[in-house]
């Protein structure tokens, strides 16, 4: 790997800006999901048993490079302090006088959280000026943010250019399993893709076809592909203009050999609602007035059986319309399969996306699995095999 970690770095007395994402919902003043400053804790521990000094770097909300009092980080320092264990000083800026007067003040042991570095209009356009404020404050940058990766602001990309950096813990373990999954894998490779629009994944498709020996695709995007093939879907969603760049998807990975897998069975009801009346038809026997909901138990064991001759597996977007009984079935049966085999110790399975976290979960399996990235859009646009600035930048 050609970025460095924590292990590489002399951080005894120094201070280390680190990147976090610690955008968390708030309600009231009050941090209601925790967990996203819970993953920052294996790095600001790490630096601060170096006898480095962290001082946070964070966006919150949108708040387009002005003062909006409700993006403030303020409010969530009662949660990092509970989450580290210790006091955890705030300064009202990113730069400048109140920041530099907080890390001045900083004896070994402590943390200081800078103020929302999206108060300044510089730091979504990647200002070189607000990118050496920022850096002046420290001596080592470590970015630990990779699900802001996949843009280049000030914060994320800009400083790693003017001090020594590296990636944190969980940024390290991130790119590792992203490696591990696209980069150099164990093969055969299998990636699953569902979703409702084949329009918002092209990228990712084109991408894949050439890298993954397996290809399921799932949700409303398989009723595209069979558009494409001159199935008739009913009242199902399909995007029936895309068929002809279905098509092409389809020419593409029979020239790479990626062997597609589409549904043979579905579910189909007439109408979306929970323990809706459904019945389980051949792919290509929906009746006109009905629509897919998901994939049926034929095509989940052809799935299965995928999942057992592969040695990785990618997995972003459900099988079916997974929020509501029993239209989970098939995304929760190969989550389980995919699970099993990871357990089993015969599977590197690797997940991410927000539809994709939720479904794991409600499958019970999101522990199960080898790696599950939070990231969302960074994650995307690493499988669409696009470089990330965040990423990129540590290299340099």
């Amino acid at each position: 790997m050609a970025w460095k970690t924590l292990d590489d770095m002399d951080l005894s007395g120094k201070v280390v800006l680190v990147r976090v994402d610690i955008n968390v919902p708030v309600e009231n003043g009050v941090v209601t999901d925790a967990t996203r400053i819970e993953k920052i804790v294996p790095t600001i521990s790490d630096i601060l048993e170096k006898g480095g000094k962290p001082v946070l770097l964070a966006h919150f909300g949108r708040p387009k490079g002005k003062v909006v009092p409700e993006m403030s980080l303020k409010p969530l320092v009662p949660a990092l302090e509970a989450a580290l264990g210790r006091k955890v000083t705030f300064a009202e800026d990113c730069i400048g006088g109140p920041a530099k007067k907080a890390v001045a003040a900083m004896q070994p042991g402590d943390v200081v959280l800078l103020e929302n570095t999206r108060f300044h209009a510089g730091e979504e356009k990647n200002d070189p000026e607000l990118a050496a404020g920022m850096a002046a404050l420290g001596e080592i940058y470590v970015n630990d943010a990779f699900s802001a990766a996949h843009r280049a602001h000030s914060s994320t990309e800009g400083i790693a250019h003017i001090l020594p950096s590296c990636a944190g813990r969980l940024m390290e373990a991130e790119l590792k399993a992203l490696e591990a999954a696209l980069g150099t894998p164990q093969r055969p490779v299998t990636a699953v893709v569902g979703g409702a629009k084949v329009s918002t994944k092209l990228d990712l498709l084109g991408n894949l076809v050439s890298k993954v020996d397996n290809l399921v695709i799932g949700g409303g995007m398989a009723n595209t592909f069979l558009v494409a093939k001159g199935i008739e879907v009913g009242k199902s969603l399909a995007e029936r203009d895309m068929a002809e760049t279905a098509k092409e998807i389809l020419n593409k990975a029979a020239a790479a050999n990626c062997r597609i897998i589409l549904p043979v069975d579905v579910v189909v009801a007439r109408e979306f609602k929970a323990g809706a009346e459904n019945e389980t038809v051949a792919a290509d026997a929906c009746p006109a007035d009905a629509m897919i909901l998901d994939a049926g138990p034929e095509t989940v064991a052809e799935i299965s059986a995928v999942f057992e001759n592969s040695k990785t597996l990618i997995w972003n977007g459900p099988l079916g319309a997974f929020e509501i009984a029993p239209f989970d079935a098939a995304t929760n049966a190969a989550a389980k399969k995919a699970a099993e085999l990871t357990e089993a110790g015969g599977l590197i399975s690797v997940a991410g996306g927000g539809d994709t976290v939720a479904a794991l979960n409600k499958a019970g399996v999101a522990e199960a699995f080898s790696y599950i990235s939070t990231a969302g859009g960074a994650f995307l646009e690493w499988m669409e095999g696009k470089e990330l600035p965040g990423v990129a930048a540590l290299n340099k």
